[in-house]
């Protein structure tokens, strides 16, 4: 199945060299967890701090048991800090 990775801020950086835009199309297994989803990426499971499948938020605490459909658009975003 085929699925849509948006990377923000400074994970932008694990994108494919010559990528163009914040995104990636990927082909995964049928029924990918979020969680072997991020364990397959480059991106270090420690940068992740939001993840949204379709808009919604998914917490860590269910990354192991969410799962993904074909077409899903899984974003990502690394911690930010400001002041």
């Amino acid at each position: 199945m085929k699925i849509r990775l948006k990377l923000f801020a400074a994970l932008r950086d694990y994108l494919p060299a010559g990528a163009t835009s914040n995104e990636m199309e990927l082909k995964v297994a049928d029924g990918i967890s979020v969680q072997a989803l991020i364990d397959l990426e480059p991106v270090p499971a420690r940068r992740v701090h939001l993840l949204l499948v379709n808009g919604y938020h998914v917490a860590p605490s269910a990354f192991g048991t969410t799962t993904l459909s074909d077409g899903d658009v899984v974003a990502i975003w690394p911690p930010v800090a400001g002041g």
